[in-house]
């Protein structure tokens, strides 16, 4: 924007070059000429900055003007011709400035419209990185409810390994066989394997002392 002002600067100040202000002793033919050089000088530099494109009716119109100076001093009208041409030079200013004011509002917008990408770009690659951070908790929470499971169904299976163990359960039964001379007892023991019936809550063991005696 500030590059295009100072060529608009530029392009205004090569323009009053071309049309230095004439002496007040110069002949009016020579001042005719001077007026006409300095509007040609005004439009061609609307021109250079895109007048053409953006207002060629306007632009147009300007040259038509400047050609009528030029006819109106070749016919001697050196006063009308000045007078025309001045009329061309205010017509080429004003399509400079407005020229120029088209060109800083496109340039403007176009800085407003990539600033909204880049906000919108910025603002996509937010919520991706949120959606990640949501997707990577996830993930997590999943990962340690899957070691939970794993951690109670072992714990289920050593229950039911333990559930199914037999429960040993031992009988003591004491025979008496008749000796000479003497009466001796013979105890045996006999094991027996039960399995219990509730694995909770503990067997229990009835040992049975049978004494049997037998006398001559």
């Amino acid at each position: 924007m500030a590059d295009l002002r100072k060529l608009t600067a530029l392009l205004l100040a090569g323009a009053l070059a071309a049309g230095p202000a004439v002496p007040a002793y110069a002949g009016k033919s020579d001042r005719a000429a001077q007026a006409i050089a300095a509007a040609q000088a005004k439009i061609d530099s609307a021109r250079t900055i895109g007048a053409g494109t953006e207002l060629p009716r306007r632009i147009a119109a300007a040259q038509a003007e400047l050609a009528r100076a030029n006819e109106a001093k070749q016919s001697g009208h050196n006063e009308e011709a000045i007078q025309i041409a001045i009329h061309a030079q205010a017509m080429a200013d004003a399509i400079l400035g407005e020229t120029t004011q088209r060109k800083e509002a496109a340039a403007a917008a176009t800085q407003a419209a990539a600033q909204d990408q880049v906000a919108g770009a910025q603002a996509q690659a937010e919520a991706a990185r949120a959606e990640a951070a949501q997707a990577n908790a996830r993930a997590e929470a999943a990962q340690q409810a899957a070691q939970q499971s794993a951690q109670q169904a072992a714990a289920a299976q050593a229950a039911a390994a333990a559930a199914t163990e037999p429960t040993k359960v031992e009988t003591t039964v004491t025979t008496a066989q008749p000796a000479t001379g003497a009466r001796r007892t013979v105890r045996k023991k006999a094991v027996v394997h039960r399995k219990a019936a509730a694995p909770a809550r503990p067997a229990t063991v009835t040992t049975a002392t049978t004494s049997v005696s037998t006398g001559q």
